[in-house]
């Protein structure tokens, strides 16, 4: 049975059993008796239906007090953590519900989601967790958390909805596995292709006329497309399943933007558009003209910087792709605790429908350009899990025939934390160096 959808499933239990578990326990204050016979028998009533809905549903239902306490555990629940009935009615849900991603490491306060429902007063959703069972082995599920309110508007529990997606993560595990060998397989015949193209359009190897050089030139450029698809399939499918390797360092992304910008300066001019390096107090950089430097914050962050140039490159050759006239903005500002980068074009825009998507695997819009100029339609999907992998979050505002902003926050790291991490990294680097043998 599919997951219900959180608000549904408390309207249904919040026909009985919620209301009963948390609440109906306490005194009635009203002085007419017969008022309060009525509203037990309309409790009871209602408790009964709502049971028969939690004991017929394919998805866990669990109910827990402000003092975490489990008040309900449906049926399906306890057949997913391999419990008896009602046995872990009055525990700590975090002794019984115990949740791991991953990589096997177990949620911690600011990643439970029960925890996170009763701190933020809000829905809290997660796709990636695994339960613990009580034989510790691990359950994929896909939870959803609400907040339940008292009639004083404080928080008085929370309901969790959470289904068992083995099978799911099974069929993406496998599709990810057929789609990485099958794309890793076909590169290597299609680098053999493109390879001698290039040395049958070569001068100095052979000699073909204007008509066949620019067959092959097409070919050429089919074959480099080709590549780069087999290429984008296979870091999606290393992403999905943790396998993206990363090398995380220090990096000060003011110098690092900086220089970056300035080489990608020549794809923009290239199609005749202006590029600007925009720092947090407004000034904007030409890293050409050595006047122009000005005195900026130090702006660290902790990440691959070949993986943040993936990002920054998918993004900003989409921005050259569709922007016709104008330019690009390249910007970095931050706060105590983030940093923040963004790549604004003055291009075609995206409508509002759209952008919701753009994050998903083969989302393209539908419009003339994109129809146009091709694509892969995974380098937004790469660039959201180089992202979060880094603690960080991207995300796209745009405005049709005025132009889109993608911006991309990174946690920003104390002058304390750069220097505990600099010592751990130089150590790691003297550690790898091979020993010297001293010479006879």
């Amino acid at each position: 049975m599919p997951i219900i959808a959180g608000g549904l499933v408390i309207v249904l239990l919040g026909l009985g059993s919620v209301w009963y578990w948390l609440f109906a326990k306490r005194p009635v204050k009203n002085n007419q008796p017969d008022s309060s016979s009525l509203l037990t028998k309309k409790i009871d009533i209602e408790q009964s239906k709502s049971n028969i809905i939690l004991a017929t549903i394919d998805d866990g239902v669990v109910v827990i007090d402000s003092r975490n306490v489990i008040k309900l555990l449906n049926p399906a629940g306890e057949r997913m953590l391999g419990s008896m009935p009602g046995e872990a009615v009055g525990l700590d849900h975090r002794t019984v519900l115990k949740l791991v991603d991953n990589k096997n490491a177990a949620y911690d306060d600011s990643k439970n989601p029960f925890i996170r429902a009763f701190k933020e007063g809000k829905n809290i959703h997660d796709n990636s967790a695994a339960l613990v069972t009580r034989s510790n082995q691990r359950l994929p599920i896909s939870i959803s958390v609400s907040p339940l309110l008292d009639d004083r508007g404080a928080i008085a529990g929370v309901v969790g909805i959470f289904r068992d997606v083995h099978a799911e993560r099974e069929e993406e595990r496998q599709r990810a596995e057929f789609i990485s060998t099958a794309s890793h397989e076909m590169r290597t015949p299609v680098a053999a292709i493109e390879g001698y193209l290039a040395l049958a359009m070569n001068d100095k190897v052979s000699n073909i006329d204007a008509k066949a050089r620019e067959y092959l030139q097409k070919a050429h450029d089919s074959t480099q497309h080709l590549g780069k698809l087999f290429q984008d399939l296979l870091t999606s499918a290393k992403a999905e399943d943790g396998r993206l390797s990363s090398q995380p360092a220090v990096v000060e992304l003011g110098q690092y933007m900086e220089q970056l910008s300035e080489d990608l300066r020549f794809a923009a001019e290239k199609k005749n558009l202006s590029l600007e390096f925009v720092t947090g107090a407004g000034n904007t950089v030409d890293a050409r003209d050595t006047n122009s430097k000005v005195v900026q914050p130090l702006y660290y962050v902790h990440a691959d910087p070949d993986r943040l140039r993936e990002v920054i490159n998918n993004v900003f050759d989409n921005a050259v792709k569709y922007t016709e006239s104008g330019k690009i903005s390249i910007g970095l500002t931050g706060n105590n605790e983030v940093v923040q980068f963004y790549i604004r074009d003055t291009g075609v825009g995206i409508p509002v429908q759209d952008t919701p998507h753009l994050f998903q695997k083969f989302y393209r819009t539908n419009n003339a350009l994109t129809r146009t100029e091709g694509g892969t339609g995974l380098g937004l999907f790469i660039s959201r899990k180089i992202i979060e992998l880094y603690g960080g979050r991207i995300w796209i505002e745009s405005q049709v025939d005025k132009g889109t902003t993608v911006f991309i926050n990174l946690p920003r790291l104390s002058g304390e934390k750069v220097a505990e991490l600099q010592t751990c990294e130089s150590k790691h680097k003297m550690n790898s160096l091979p020993p010297i043998i001293p010479s006879a």
